[in-house]
Formats: structure tokens, sequence, C-alpha cells
């Protein structure tokens, strides 16, 4: 019994992750995909150098205040819009850019 209510829970939390990857994937498609690529450098860094980079909070605060963010980071210039995502939308390209993170070699 105990397995079959792990079995349940478990495919609820996988379903949950694809609902995200598939939102973050729209995200990209529709706001990020002009300058962004997930593994290649385009106009601005890949996902995967992103990822390797920043975490959650810093690649959030890029999306929704890049000028802010960049002058932090002691960037001299920010080619990056501001975009005003909802919290869903954000929390999903978020982690679907973090998902680009490359696995440590051991």
């Amino acid at each position: 019994m105990a397995l079959k209510v792990f079995g349940m829970v478990l495919s609820v939390l996988c379903a949950g992750g694809t609902l995200y990857a598939e939102e973050g994937k729209r995200v990209f498609e529709t706001y990020c995909w002009g300058c962004h690529h997930q593994t290649a450098v385009a106009f601005g860094p890949s996902f995967e150098q992103i990822a390797s980079k920043r975490n959650a909070e810093e690649i959030r605060g890029m999306i929704v205040d890049p000028a802010s963010v960049s002058k932090a980071f002691g960037y001299e210039r920010n080619a990056m819009p501001a975009f005003k995502l909802s919290e869903e939308e954000l929390r999903s390209i978020t982690d679907y850019i973090l998902s680009y993170k490359p696995k440590e070699v051991k």
C-alpha cells in the first residue's frame, strides 16, 4: 500500500515537473529565443553558460531588472530588456534555464 501511494505521489511530482518544463520552453520561445539559445552562444550567453554561473535569484533579477543587476555584477553596459512575467512564467523560465546547468564530472 505504501509503495502504491509513493508511486502516485511520484507520478504527480513528475507531471508537475513536465508542466514546468513545457511552460519554461514556451516562455523561452516567446521572450528569450531571439537572443539566447540553450547550449550555443547567440547574441547573449547560452542557458548553459548562465546556469553554470548564476543561481535562481540572480537569474530572476536579470529577467525583471537587468539594468540594476548588470550594474551590481559590475558590467559596464546591459543590452537585455526587462520583462514583466507572471510569477508562474518567471519560475518556469528560471527552472528551464537552470535545467541546462552542466553536470559535474567526477
